[in-house]
Formats: structure tokens, C-alpha cells, sequence
């Protein structure tokens, strides 16, 4: 069969066109392939359980998928009690925190006066100013706040209905994906959707893990350092993890901000040493036996994941950047054409060292004293 070869110009110029218009039809069904995507890789992560309810209890199709949503609604809404009851205990303190916030504004306005000449009046006018801006855009204001509910509420439905339909329909969806290629490539398709499916359930589930060590981490080190809201915050720690880089600087602003508040601000201090202990740890023992076994790529394109993936699809795609690229370099390493492309995903392969080998050998008695006086013998 003769192919059609194009210089390379060309080939550049439909492979970027191509990635532009995929990067628009993903920005264009935010609202779809987000929660569907998220679906998917729950349903791996519950396809084990669904499998065994199905085979060893000899519950039906449909049985086994309401039995996993109902599990998983349960986790929701235990995640969702727990911070609840911590965000009303922490409602309670917020006087408190005001009183601590307006000694430490007015001591700042006096430093501020005494090192820029600025006076205490007329930074009070520029904090007006910046008010009333503020307060004069209410509309827009509550039409966001409005819109960040609705999108929530709509991401959680479509979420929950495609979580069951791919869980009720996962066969047909397997055996489509199977069939539809030709017959010569059968073989590495079947591979490639076996791998993608072991990967995304050891990833999940190797996420799980990660958050719970880390919380339990951060819970240890808040609790030593006496700060309040300990357990909300490794909670919380432990869930923003998830985002790679950005995660862990996200919940060590949060915490020093309550410890500043709490505390004394020399707490503060310690809060971010035992937070550098907690990513060290994370990012040298935890994440490599837990995630980074099961997924490899390297931290440039896991950054600029992150980055494409909250501008596509806001905080969503952050989370879901990290096994998205994990799904396309498996695809890209199954294809002849696209294995740079995989090899250019994954992390780097570092050369084979020869080793030395060091071979002992035993030297007899007698052998090592005819090799130190060698002795002639002579026949007739």
C-alpha cells in the first residue's frame, strides 16, 4: 500500500491546526466532557467492585451500578458533613479574627505612614474608593456568585448520570472501541484500552491513598504546632494536593493565613517548615510508590498541563490534567506515527551503566605455591 508523503512543513501545519481545533472543541463542551471524563475515571475506579457484585453476588447490571452509585453519593456526603460542622465551628471564631485582623491593619497603616509618608486618612480614602468600586458592581457579583452554583450543581448531576451510564453500558462501550478500528491494529487497541483502564484504576486509587498520608501528615504537624482548624486544614491540604505545584502553595497560604490568625506569627514560620517536610516527603516517598509508578511524566508538560487544563476547563481541568496526558501518551506510544510524541510525554530514560563485575577466585594451597615457585619436570 503506497502513503502519501508530506514534507514536513505540511505535516507541522495539520498537526498544530489540529491540536487548535481539539483545544476548541474541548473549551466549546466544558460543560459535557468535563463531568464525563470525571465519570470515566470513577467508574474505573469503582469497576472492581461493580465486577464483584456482579459475578460473586449474582447481582444484575443495573443492581450492581445503583449499589455504586449509592456507596459513592455516601462518600459525597461525608466529605460534604465534614466540612460543614468545620466551617460552622470556624464561623464562631470570626470575630475573633476580625479584632486580630484590624490591630494588625491599623499597626500596617501606621508603618505604612511612618515609612512612606502616606497618611492614615487618605489610605482610608483609597480603601473607600476601592469599595465602593466594588460594591457598585453587586449585580455582577451575585450573577457570578449565581453562575459558580449553578455550574456546580449542573457538573454533580451530568456527573452522577454519566458515572452510571458508563458503569450500565461499559461492555458496549468496549466492545465499540474494539470493533471500530481495523482488524490488523485489533491487538494494540485491545493493549492500549487494557493499559488505559489499569492506569486510571491504580491512579485513582493511588490518588486516594496520597490524600489520605498527606492529611494525616499535615493533621500531625498542625496539631504539634497547636494551630486551630487542624484536621480542616490537612483535609483540605490533602485535597488541593491533588493539582500538581500549585496545590500544596495554594494550602500553605490557607494555613498560614489561620495560624497568623490564631497565633502568633512566628507560628507562621514553623507552618511552612513543617509544610516543606510534608512536600518533601510527598513528593520522595509517597508520590513515587503510590502515583508516580502509574503514571510517568515529567513535571514540564504535568506544568503545562495544569496550565491548559484551568484554562479549558477551570478548576476541573486542573485536577483532570494529570490523567488526561497519562491516557494520550499510552495512545501515542500504541501508534507508529505518534511514539516521539509518547516518549516526549514520558519522563527521561537515563543510559544503562555498564557494571563491574568482580570475580573472586579461589586459589588452592598447592596451586598458589606452583604459581610462586613454578617447578620444571623432565622425562626421558
Amino acid at each position: 500500500m503506497n502513503f502519501l508523503r508530506l514534507p514536513f512543513l505540511v505535516k507541522l501545519t495539520l498537526v498544530v491546526v489540529s491540536i487548535i481545533c481539539i483545544g476548541y472543541l474541548l473549551a466549546l463542551g466544558q460543560s459535557i466532557l468535563a463531568p464525563f471524563f470525571f465519570a470515566f475515571l470513577m467508574a474505573m475506579l469503582f469497576l472492581p467492585a461493580a465486577t464483584f457484585m456482579e459475578r460473586k453476588l449474582r447481582f444484575p447490571r443495573s443492581v450492581s451500578t445503583m449499589t455504586s452509585v449509592f456507596i459513592m453519593l455516601i462518600i459525597l456526603s461525608g466529605l460534604i458533613y465534614f466540612f460543614t460542622n468545620q466551617l460552622s465551628d470556624f464561623s464562631k471564631d470570626l470575630p475573633h479574627l476580625r479584632e486580630q485582623f484590624t490591630t494588625l491593619f491599623n499597626n500596617l497603616q501606621h508603618w505604612v505612614s511612618k515609612t512612606f509618608n502616606v497618611k492614615v486618612d487618605e489610605q482610608v480614602d483609597y480603601i473607600n474608593q476601592g469599595l465602593n468600586k466594588l460594591l457598585s458592581s453587586s449585580g455582577a457579583i451575585l450573577g457570578f456568585t449565581f453562575g459558580i452554583f449553578s455550574t456546580g450543581f449542573g457538573f454533580i448531576l451530568f456527573f452522577t448520570l454519566f458515572f452510571i451510564f458508563i458503569l450500565n453500558y461499559r461492555r458496549l462501550l468496549n466492545n465499540f472501541i474494539t470493533t471500530v478500528f481495523n482488524e490488523r491494529h485489533k491487538t494494540s487497541v485491545v493493549e492500549a484500552v487494557n493499559e488505559i483502564r489499569i492506569m486510571t484504576k491504580k491512579y485513582i486509587f493511588g490518588l486516594f491513598l496520597q490524600v489520605i498520608i498527606v492529611s494525616l501528615l499535615t493533621s500531625i504537624v498542625l496539631s504539634v504546632l497547636g494551630v486551630k482548624y487542624a484536621i480542616l486544614l490537612a483535609v483540605l491540604t490533602g485535597l488541593l494536593n491533588v493539582i500538581p505545584y500549585l496545590g500544596i502553595f495554594i494550602s500553605l497560604l490557607i494555613s498560614c493565613f489561620i495560624a497568623f490568625a490564631t497565633a502568633t506569627p512566628s507560628t507562621c514560620i514553623y507552618v511552612i517548615i513543617g509544610y516543606v517536610g510534608v512536600h518533601a516527603i510527598d513528593g520522595n516517598i509517597i508520590l513515587p510508590f503510590v502515583v508516580g509508578s502509574k503514571v510517568k511524566i515529567n513535571a514540564l508538560f504535568s506544568f503545562i498541563g495544569i496550565l491548559l487544563g484551568e484554562h479549558l476547563w477551570g478548576i476541573a481541568g486542573m485536577f483532570l490534567c494529570i490523567p488526561a496526558i497519562a491516557i494520550i501518551k499510552i495512545i501515542c506510544e500504541k501508534v507508529d506515527d505518534l511514539k516521539p510524541w509518547g516518549r516526549l510525554l514520558g519522563e527521561e530514560q537515563k543510559p544503562n551503566k555498564k557494571k563491574k563485575v568482580i570475580r573472586f577466585q579461589r586459589i588452592l594451597p598447592w596451586k598458589r605455591w606452583t604459581s610462586e615457585c613454578p617447578l620444571k619436570f623432565s622425562f626421558p
